[in-house]
């Protein structure tokens, strides 16, 4: 079981200028993300005038996320593991491919770079709202916390997929790829009823500068209970006790 692979941290790992500048990377590629994710639908809300709940609003979206999503992943894969998500943070911390110390390091700057986003389409737009995550009308919350969960497990299970196996040999490189065009083809899926976050950072920064709260715990709750399902899942049935390297201080 994955369980039997979490490690707090290792040796000498709180000192590590690497754990720092890989923080730092997420950071990063989550302000890029978010920026261009979030701004995205901004942009198109001024020019339908609040029509983002059209077809071409929810195309535009998907491929808007999908594209930022490739670009980040791609610019932190080396530094930090590209992450730009605390899901999929959380599903390598679940299967032993990072530790508790760098993961805690990983939400804080994934959080602060969507925060930072966020203020920035802000002051940037003069002032335009940046809208929090809500439920589609004839949405329930549990309804929301299925597709949260359902949608998280796509995205990790890629992610361990393409990424993270060690058998995967060349296909790390479309990893980012991959990893955009299951984010995009989701928001294809569940936009319309929850809006399709699958990462807390992205919901996390608008309802900051918003300050809307309202079901916000549906995108933690789902998107972490979907990230650990994929990482037991692959982990065990794909991956397996013999096939793990030792896990380093420069891994993820």
């Amino acid at each position: 079981m994955p369980i039997n692979r979490i490690t707090v941290e290792t040796s000498s790992e709180s000192s590590h200028p690497d754990a720092i500048k890989a923080a730092f990377a997420e950071f990063f590629s989550t302000l890029i993300f978010l920026f261009a994710g979030e701004g995205s639908g901004m942009a198109f809300n001024k020019l339908t005038n609040n029509g983002s709940s059209t077809p071409a609003g929810l195309v535009a979206a998907s491929l808007a996320h999908a594209f930022a999503l490739f670009v980040a992943v791609s610019v932190g894969a080396n530094i930090s593991g590209g992450h730009v998500n605390p899901a999929v943070t959380f599903g390598a911390f679940i299967g032993g491919s990072i530790t508790l110390l760098r993961g805690i390091l990983y939400w804080i700057a994934q959080l602060l770079g969507s925060v930072v986003a966020c203020f920035l389409l802000k002051f940037a737009t003069g002032g335009l709202e940046t809208p929090a995550f809500s439920l589609s009308s004839d949405v329930s919350a549990w309804n929301a916390l299925v597709f949260e969960i359902v949608m998280t497990f796509g995205l990790v299970y890629t992610v361990y997929a393409t990424a993270m196996d060690p058998k995967k040999g060349n296909l790390g490189i479309i990893a980012p790829l991959a990893i955009g065009f299951i984010v995009g083809a989701n928001i294809l899926a569940g936009g319309v009823f929850d809006g399709a976050s699958m990462n807390p950072a992205v919901s996390f920064g608008p309802a900051v500068v918003s300050w809307t709260w309202t079901n916000h715990w549906v995108y933690w709750l789902g998107p972490l209970i979907g990230a650990a399902i994929a990482a037991i899942v692959y982990d065990n049935i794909f991956i397996g006790d013999g096939t793990h390297e030792p896990l380093s201080t420069t891994d993820f």
